[in-house]
């Protein structure tokens, strides 16, 4: 009944921010880079920190007591996000804030008190890239909450069948808000778009999660639950780089954009494709006992191998 309770409560949360959005002009223009073509509600992505606040409203003693300062930060970077998707802040500002919340995060993981003071800065250098590559890959139909979806779903499976590391609803809450937003999201035509605030906000709750997850186990290869994202990320930047690009400017070069704009796919299609291949690794992931060099070698090589020759393949199709 809990869980039915919470659902209507997105659901009406989110009906009444569309409103709040129509009215002000809360919209996402499409721009050169853009894969949509489509006037579309920007900021549907705060359905994650309303997820969160519901969360505490619902489990009120477990929330004070052990995830403050997940909260904190969880609040303070959609917050920051929010601003930006309504008016463009700072880099500076944003960077000070994104880093506040991560030094939040690693709090509530424990990390601070687990890990090594000189370690402290490549947690920093991985969330920060981690949460940065949640972003760039939100831009079509579905990607941000399918694929948000599947790895929360790992993450669940974790923690019932392999090791309890966090309250179950910790995790079934943001998997309630995926589903709430797929409902306007996974469409040919989006209602809404999950906007900064969307991609930060549940980005920031998976890495929590896997983090959380990591400092309990002292499994690192968790951390490939996001594999399909980073490598995604990881060998665009470092395509950019040899096309000697600024790598923080706006592009194109991501293989789904190469899909959904020069190939005309389905935003659904790459979605689904994207999701499924993530499930298939983490399927691989949970139920291997190899050590985690292999366990890299397995999902990378062949992976990175299909990715590199699609992404060959339709550049020299379209000449790009």
């Amino acid at each position: 009944m809990e869980y039915i309770l919470v659902t209507i409560i997105l659901f009406i949360s989110i009906v009444v921010y569309f409103k709040i959005a129509d009215k002000y002009n809360i919209i996402d223009k499409p721009n050169h880079r853009s894969a949509h073509t489509q006037i579309t509600l920007r900021g549907g992505g705060i359905i994650y920190p309303i997820a969160f606040i519901v969360f505490c409203l619902f489990n009120l003693t477990e929330a004070i007591d052990n995830y403050g300062s997940f909260g904190l930060g969880l609040l303070a970077i959609c917050t920051v996000s929010f601003i930006d998707d309504v008016k463009t802040l700072s880099n500076r500002i944003r960077l000070s804030i994104h880093l506040i919340s991560v030094v939040l995060l690693l709090y509530f993981t424990g990390a601070f008190v687990l890990m090594p003071f000189w370690v402290w800065p490549i947690l920093f250098i991985l969330i920060i890239g981690t949460l940065n590559a949640y972003n760039f890959m939100d831009g079509i139909n579905g990607m941000t909450g399918a694929y948000s979806l599947v790895t929360l779903s790992s993450i669940l499976y974790i923690n019932k069948n392999v090791i309890p590391f966090t309250d179950e609803n910790f995790i079934l809450y943001p998997i309630l808000a995926c589903m709430v937003f797929l409902f306007f999201n996974f469409r040919k035509k989006a209602k809404c778009f999950a906007g900064d605030v969307g991609s930060m906000g549940i980005g920031f709750w998976v890495i929590g999660l896997i983090t959380l997850l990591i400092m309990r186990t002292g499994e690192y290869k968790f951390i490939l639950l996001l594999s399909i994202y980073g490598m995604e990320v990881v060998l665009t930047i470092i395509e950019r780089i040899l096309l000697k690009e600024n790598i923080f400017e706006a592009h194109r070069r991501h293989l789904y954009q190469l899909f959904a704009n020069e190939k005309k796919v389905s935003h659904l299609i790459i979605s689904s494709v994207y999701t499924f291949f993530q499930f298939i690794v983490n399927i691989f992931l949970i139920n291997s006992q190899f050590p985690i060099w292999v366990i890299i070698s397995l999902i990378f090589i062949p992976l990175g191998g299909l990715y590199l020759g699609l992404k060959w393949s339709l550049k020299k199709q379209y000449n790009l």
